[in-house]
């Protein structure tokens, strides 16, 4: 075939963007649906930002659509002198088109690239905007994309804003049903992140309505974040304004974990980036020169030391923030980091000399870590020559695999001998390698790195996973690329792996977000008859099953634990490929994830106790 210039195909307008969506929003999953309303929040924030906004409401209607509304300048409508277009049907309809390129209209913008809102509207099946403006209510409606009418006056109006109503285009997207606690979480973040804004989410498929408002902002957030935990001292708030607007708030408890959140322009930057270099490298150099300043000790801190039992939060606004691609997880600007350095150090130096008490506080707990930290150092030399790469040095009750590619192994971690025995024998020795846990192994949650590696239990896991953990984790000494907690179905299962889960959201979380972490999803019943037999999963699936097979001469027998099941029972139910149901482990939202593991497995009775108080009622197949 001739390759000529009628060989070339143009994508006017923004056909490109429903041709190739994943290169605008990520993917047309769920992540991706979500993302094209951060891109109409963001708008909304841009106004927050500028000082013109101090209410953003949220609607998911019954239909599937969902509104987000601001009080701030409302869009322009005006026609634009070079386009010769409204320039909302502008910004609606066109890439790269924006007032957030020259400064003029926004110092600072989440939405730097100029594509958010028309990528929204490309992959809507329509989209209506409505903007009030000089007493006046404009309207303008799109389908895929593509304007279906002018820009018309529909009625008056009373102060300012702008409403954006879309629906997901489902040509586009696997799923356009939304998710309310995926929003709701990120717009509760957003309120703390903005003192003195209103949020309100509102879903009327359920009725359900959340109102945020946080005049306290990041100060708040971290109190929250610390909420029943025995902390050291009031929250220390830093603010400057040098080119960059830095906010930071920061807050010590006597736990042994860090919680860490930084964000840019209002957008989470989960990989951090510059902002959070420079402020780690502060509060480390101050720390320890106060303690060298007050003979608080001959020691030489680490930032894994000051860091432990902070939580803190970072925010900046930078006016031109340089992300890593579209999705924005990292901060790149090199002058950021020089200058929330400067403005973290300078403050935290007078902050200490002025709160003596406070300072030495957390400079003992700073150094109680390093002495843990060389006390796990001697552990985990210790564990590394254990777990050397020589296969005879791999832990004893390990039933290890015959592949040596990590990419096709699987470990199964069991609960106890008499499991292990099962799975040994149902298991595809090729791929798949059994490991007992014996009991309930140690609380991470309550316990420093050191007595991590004293544990026999979790000492055996890391030299059998390779890895190594914290800040040595590296994912390329993976022996297994499938990890599955596989404990039985009832209550002392659940509680081990909840204990495994905490280990790993902990010590491992690069295994949680490279997706290597399963549970299996044994079967609780095997329901006979007829000679024919059927393995379900839960009440629900039963109460299916007996309906369609109906309950005579029916025998119900419910699992208690996997060594009750025989060999090929576990093989076809729980190992083979083919019929066998495994549960992915993600982290969506660490905030929640941090919350949960605090409060199942904390310190604090009082918050467990309020869990167990408002889930009670929900529990089934105790064992009492």
């Amino acid at each position: 075939m001739e390759y000529k210039a009628d060989s070339i195909t143009v994508l006017k307008n923004l056909q490109a963007v429903r041709v190739r969506p994943g290169m605008f929003i990520g993917d047309t999953s769920i992540r991706g649906l979500h993302h094209i309303v951060q891109e109409a929040v963001d708008n909304s924030l841009d106004e927050v930002l500028a000082g013109y906004c101090n209410k953003i409401i949220v609607i998911i209607h019954k239909d599937g659509s969902i509104t987000v509304e601001d009080n701030g300048r409302g869009i322009p409508v005006d026609i634009h002198p070079e386009e010769k277009k409204p320039a909302v049907e502008l910004i609606m309809t066109t890439l790269h088109a924006g007032g957030k390129f020259d400064h003029k209209t926004y110092k600072v913008s989440g939405g730097l690239h100029g594509v958010g809102i028309s990528v929204t509207n490309a992959l809507s099946k329509w989209l209506e905007v409505k903007v009030k403006r000089d007493n006046e209510l404009y309207f303008q409606r799109y389908e895929r994309g593509d304007k279906v009418n002018e820009v018309k006056v529909i009625g008056k109006a009373e102060g300012t804003g702008t409403s954006i109503r879309f629906l997901p285009d489902n040509e586009i997207f696997e799923n356009i049903e939304f998710d309310f606690e995926i929003l709701n979480k990120k717009l509760r973040e957003l309120a703390y992140l903005n003192a003195g804004l209103y949020i309100t989410i509102t879903d009327e498929r359920t009725n359900t309505r959340k109102d945020y408002f946080f005049d306290g902002g990041i100060t708040q957030f971290v109190k929250d974040l610390n909420k029943n935990k025995n902390i050291l001292s009031e929250p220390i708030y830093i603010r400057k304004e040098n080119g960059i607007d830095v906010e930071i708030a920061m807050q010590y408890n006597d736990s042994y974990q860090s919680n860490i959140f930084s964000f840019c322009n209002n957008i989470n930057t989960v990989e951090g980036g510059t902002h959070e270099e420079g402020w780690r490298t502060a509060l480390t150099r101050s720390i320890n020169e106060y303690i060298r300043k007050n003979n608080l000790g001959d020691i030489k801190l680490t930032g894994d030391d000051v860091r432990e039992g902070l939580v803190a939060v970072i925010s900046v606004k930078v006016p031109d923030p340089q992300f890593e691609g579209q999705t924005k997880t990292k901060l790149g600007n090199s002058n950021v980091k020089g200058l929330v350095s400067s403005a973290v150090y300078e403050y935290l130096s007078n902050f200490f000399e002025e709160n003596p008490n406070i300072a030495r506080s957390i400079c003992n707990k700073s150094i109680s870590a390093a002495m843990a930290r060389e006390a796990a150092r001697k552990a985990r030399e210790l564990t590394r020559r254990k777990g050397a790469l020589d296969v005879g040095n791999l832990p004893g009750k390990l039933a290890d695999c015959q592949e040596k590619d990590p990419s096709k192994c699987e470990l199964f971690i069991v609960e106890g001998d008499s499991a292990a025995g099962t799975g040994i024998a149902a298991r595809e020795r090729k791929y798949q390698a059994i490991l007992p846990i014996r009991g309930k192994i140690l609380n991470v949650e309550k316990a420093r790195i050191d007595k991590v590696f004293r544990n026999n239990e979790l000492s055996t896991l890391i030299i059998a996973i390779g890895t190594g953990i914290k800040e040595e984790f590296n994912v390329q000494k993976l022996r297994y690329h499938k990890i599955v907690i596989l404990t039985d179905a009832d209550s002392d299962g659940n509680h081990i792996s909840t204990l495994l889960l905490t280990f790993f959201y902990r010590f491992m979380p690069g295994l949680i977000e490279g997706n290597h972490l399963y549970i299996a999803q044994p079967p609780l019943y095997r329901v006979i008859k007829n000679k024919k037999s059927y393995y379900i999963r839960n009440d629900k699936e039963l109460e299916e099953l007996l309906n369609n097979i109906g309950r005579e001469n029916v025998t119900v027998l419910r699992f208690k634990g996997l060594g009750e099941m025989d060999d090929d029972e576990l093989r076809d139910t729980v190992m083979s490929t083919d019929n066998r149901v495994l549960k992915r482990i993600t982290i969506d939202d660490a905030l929640v994830a941090d919350e949960m593991f605090r409060v199942l497995m904390g310190e604090e009775v009082e918050s467990r106790r309020e869990f167990i108080a408002n889930y009670a009622k929900e529990a089934k197949n105790l064992d009492i």
